[in-house]
């Protein structure tokens, strides 16, 4: 911020509490303890109250993304250590990029097992159905 004299006075850096961190990523305080116990997380600490920083924000939105992606915590830590010794970002963006491709590969195994479990419910639904018609039960009132 530039002061009235023309001197240029830095603006304080931007910090959030724990609580508001567990608010916007919609997350429990003892979610983001975990994540510091495991080292993915390190706010500066002011007695008992911990600071949370832009870098730390970046951080748990990088590991609540990682999480809904269904990544490991151990691919989660790699990934951020790389962002750490890489300042072009180019090992991170490799590593991601595989790791996605890996998780999108094992989705789509899982989604083509879900679809196949469907199809097999279904036709039991119809044999089962049929079945209590031959008997006189309408298979609508079972459930």
């Amino acid at each position: 911020m530039l002061h009235m004299t023309g001197t240029l006075h830095p603006e304080p850096e931007r910090t959030w509490s724990i609580s508001d961190l567990a608010e916007e990523f919609q997350i429990t305080l003892r979610s983001i303890r975990f994540y510091e116990d495991q080292g993915l997380l390190r706010p500066r600490r002011e007695g008992l109250t911990r600071i949370y920083c832009h870098r730390d924000r970046a951080r748990l939105k990088l590991i609540c993304r990682g999480k809904r992606l269904g990544f490991s915590l151990a691919e989660i830590r790699d990934f951020l250590d790389l962002y750490e010794v890489d300042d072009r970002q180019l090992g991170q963006m490799k590593f991601a990029l595989q790791r996605a491709r890996d998780r999108r590969r094992a989705l789509e195994r899982q989604l083509e097992d879900l679809r196949q479990a469907m199809v097999e419910l279904d036709d039991l639904d119809r044999q089962i159905a049929d079945h209590l018609r031959d008997h006189g039960i309408d298979p609508d009132t079972v459930v």
